[in-house]
C-alpha cells in the first residue's frame, strides 16, 4: 500500500491483512523498531534523510512469503529504488484521498514531522502536488478512500488483485 499520509494505509493495511489472513509488514514500524525511536524523534534527532535511508533498507531487506500486505510511509515513492523494490514484491495499491479530506484528517494529528510548519494545510497541498505523479506511476491501481471507511477500503482491494 502506498499513498499520502492520512490516506488510511496503516488502518486499511491492518484490516486487509486480517481479511486475507496474510502477514503485514509496515515500513514505518520497521524503522521505529530498528532505531528505537518514534518517527517524530527520528526526524528531530537524525533527520529526514536518515529516516529515508532506513525506510529503503527495511524494504530492501524485507523477506516475505508468497503473500503479504506491505504498508509504506507516504514518502516511500520519493526514491526510485523503493518503487522498483515494491514492484518486485507484488501489486502496488495507491490509497488516494481528496486534498480537503487529507487536510481534515491530518489536522486531527499533531505528530507528523513534515507538517510541523506555520501552515500545515499548505504543506499538505504542496507535498501532495509533488508526490501525486509518483504515486500514480508506482501503482498498479488506485483505491479512493475519501468516501469509504477503512473497512470498505479493505474490502475493495482484494477484488482488484490479480490472484483474487
Amino acid at each position: 500500500l502506498i499513498g499520502f499520509m492520512g490516506s488510511g494505509k496503516s488502518s486499511v493495511g491492518r484490516l486487509l491483512a486480517r481479511k486475507l489472513a496474510w502477514p503485514r509488514f509496515d515500513t514505518d514500524e520497521m524503522v521505529v523498531a530498528e532505531l528505537g525511536l518514534s518517527i517524530p524523534a527520528i526526524f528531530a534527532q537524525l533527520g529526514e534523510a536518515r529516516f529515508r535511508d532506513e525506510e529503503t533498507a527495511a524494504l530492501a531487506n524485507l523477506e516475505i512469503g508468497p503473500a503479504a500486505v506491505i504498508v509504506t510511509g507516504g514518502g516511500v515513492v520519493l526514491r526510485p529504488e523503493n518503487v522498483r523494490r515494491l514492484r518486485t514484491l507484488g501489486t502496488v495499491v495507491w490509497l488516494t484521498a481528496e486534498l480537503t479530506v487529507l487536510q481534515e484528517r491530518l489536522a486531527r494529528r499533531k505528530d507528523r514531522p513534515l507538517l510541523q510548519t506555520p501552515d500545515p494545510a499548505a504543506t499538505i497541498e504542496r507535498l501532495l502536488g509533488e508526490r501525486k505523479r509518483l504515486y500514480a506511476a508506482a501503482s498498479d491501481f488506485a483505491n479512493a478512500t475519501s468516501t469509504l471507511d477503512h473497512e470498505k477500503s479493505a474490502q475493495a482491494i482484494p477484488k482488484a488483485l490479480p490472484e483474487h
